[in-house]
């Protein structure tokens, strides 16, 4: 019996016992578009995080200030001090002092209500110079950002963010219109374009970033200080060399160590690894769940193949009478798990693609169909048909002709 004829033979075997069959592959299906769907669930997290995180800026360094500590010796957490100032920023801008660092904005954050007529809206407020449209890599869909005489000047013009538009605006064109702010009058120059971001909680797209020295005046702050400190680096590559200098020269400027520094600075690549780390974690315990489901569905197959091997001990003797050698009979068998395996596993994947396209629409999670885990989950599944038909069909082989022939 060639290797067609095996095939052919095994087809009919498993077409005569459809039932039996289609639930044996189930099994396999269920395990292969677990692994699928699992492995696209963390692909697309992790996917999701990373363009999250882009979309703050590249080559980003963010310094924060450092804790307090009340007359009680209650601390407070990283953020809560006013360590850092305007004149951090501007000695961060200097390229002689730290070289790889080509833009540097220093920002505060307040929250204000922002009126539009008889339309009222609570956002965020962010003070800043006219580096922080590149620094955070941001673009405008209308407009313009404020210009360097108006942030020296402290002039009265706003750029707002996608969300803060639709909800003061509606579908009207904020450019060139006024904002109220506690009775100070400020004018939409510009709307900036929509990141999908978010940020400590706050969506990036729901903003006012006005100049620092506007900001100070609708907060009524006479201090210099800020509440972060954005630093783009000349490149990721020397990502690492900014981060140092910049912790350098604040520590020079506030006369402290970096070991007990009142300022703390964070990076795209840690915040990435710490995201990452959390999906993978995730990733392997979900896929270890579609293993189990895996194996459970391979056992299946042995099971189904034990119980052929028994319903066709008649004719496995038969065809060793007529001169069927070992390896035949063996070969046969194997294909027949083979199929099984495969099919399932041809039928998983389907499944998986399926439901990668479904899910995101009933779930709000992006799924990311990879082409190498879904190859392996082909090679698994064949991988099973084979590994679990082994036994049967070497027990089908084992048998005498005799023994088999009388067999009731």
């Amino acid at each position: 019996m060639n290797w067609w004829e095996t095939v052919r033979s095994g087809l009919a075997a498993i077409r005569s016992h459809r039932l039996r069959s289609s639930l044996t592959v189930l099994g396999i299906v269920i395990g292969i578009s677990s692994v699928i769907l699992t492995v696209g669930l963390g692909q697309g997290a992790q996917k999701e995080v990373e363009d999250q995180i882009d979309a703050l800026g590249s080559n980003l360094l963010i310094v924060s200030p450092g804790s307090t500590t009340d007359s009680s010796g209650m601390r407070g957490g990283f953020g809560s001090a006013s360590t850092l100032t305007v004149a951090d920023a501007s000695a961060l801008a200097d390229r002689t002092a730290v070289p790889d660092v080509v833009r540097v904005a220093p920002a505060t954050t307040s929250s204000v209500s922002l009126v539009n007529g008889e339309t009222n809206w609570t956002t965020s407020l962010v003070g800043t110079t006219t580096d922080w449209l590149d620094v955070r890599s941001r673009e405008l869909s209308a407009g313009r950002f404020f210009t360097a005489a108006e942030a020296a000047s402290g002039a009265s013009v706003v750029v707002i963010g996608p969300d803060t538009a639709s909800e003061l605006f509606g579908r009207q064109s904020p450019v060139g219109q006024q904002l109220s702010v506690d009775g100070t009058r400020l004018t939409v120059v510009g709307v900036l374009s929509s990141s999908g971001a978010s940020s400590s909680g706050t969506s990036e797209d729901d903003l006012g970033v006005v100049p620092v020295g506007t900001a100070d005046a609708l907060t009524g702050t006479t201090t210099s200080t800020v509440s972060t400190i954005y630093v783009e680096a000349a490149s990721e590559d020397l990502l690492a060399a900014a981060h140092q200098e910049v912790q350098a020269l604040l520590a020079s400027r506030h006369g402290v160590t970096t070991a007990d520094a009142d300022f703390s600075i964070a990076t795209q690549d840690s915040l990435v690894e710490t995201a990452n780390e959390t999906n993978r974690t995730f990733t392997v315990l979900l896929g270890g769940v579609a293993a189990i489901s895996l194996l459970v569905g391979g056992i299946g197959v042995m099971n189904i193949m034990l119980v052929s091997v028994t319903e066709r001990i008649r004719e496995i003797g038969l065809r060793k009478a007529l001169g069927a050698a070992p390896t035949v009979i063996r070969r046969q068998f194997l294909v027949e798990a083979s199929l099984l395996g495969l099919t399932g596993g041809l039928v998983g994947v389907l499944v998986g693609v399926i439901g990668a396209q479904v899910l995101p629409h009933l779930i709000d999670q992006a799924v990311a169909v990879s082409a190498l885990a879904t190859l392996a989950a082909l090679a698994t599944s064949l991988a099973l048909g084979v590994g679990f038909g082994v036994y049967p069909a070497s027990r089908a082989a084992r048998l005498t002709p005799i023994d088999a022939l009388r067999s009731e």
